[in-house]
């Protein structure tokens, strides 16, 4: 990947908008607009992808989480039927040690990057024609008992799913 004047604006433009959307999704205080933020994080993400020329990568990221995350997360909220969604990001006393975790967390990270030596540990690397088909054919050869094991869990959370709501609707009947 060349390093043109654009990809390098792009990059500090989508990385900025990634910082961004991601503090509101902490700090406002309407839900709904929290996840709208959480969509805007993903897609720009996504754009971060792009400009490694991951796009197989970058289209995974915008349907499954911009998409099908962030509009479970709506059907959730919805579903949940509070009147008084306005205020459920409220700060409270654990504000300042949060504060403080996350200051540290951000101290020890710096730390870190200053003292590791990026330049041996990064080197260019041609970025291969058919990644599609490359990720596949991982999928379905050398990590092929991972890839199971992950449809497996998906499975047993649909089932759950459904047996908790058709729990909840035999004791909804049963009130009635």
């Amino acid at each position: 990947m060349e390093s043109s004047i654009y990809s390098v604006v792009a990059f500090y433009g989508l990385a900025l908008t990634i910082l961004g959307a991601a503090t509101l999704v902490v700090f406002v205080r309407n839900i709904v607009h929290s996840v709208l933020f959480l969509a805007v994080t993903f897609v720009a993400m996504a754009g971060l992808f792009l400009l490694l020329d991951a796009d197989f990568i970058a289209a995974v990221q915008v349907l499954v989480y911009a998409g099908a995350v962030c509009i479970m997360v709506v059907f959730g909220i919805m579903l949940i039927q509070r009147a008084d969604m306005k205020a459920t990001n409220l700060f409270n006393k654990q504000l300042l040690a949060g504060g403080g975790l996350v200051a540290l967390v951000v101290a020890l990270c710096a730390v870190l990057a200053g003292r590791t030596a990026w330049t041996e540990l990064v080197t260019a690397q041609e970025v291969p024609a058919n990644t599609v088909q490359f990720i596949g054919t991982l999928l379905l050869s050398k990590y092929v008992i991972p890839f199971e094991v992950a449809a497996l869990l998906l499975l047993v959370a649909l089932v759950g799913a459904i047996v908790i709501a058709r729990d909840e609707e035999v004791k909804a009947n049963a009130r009635d």
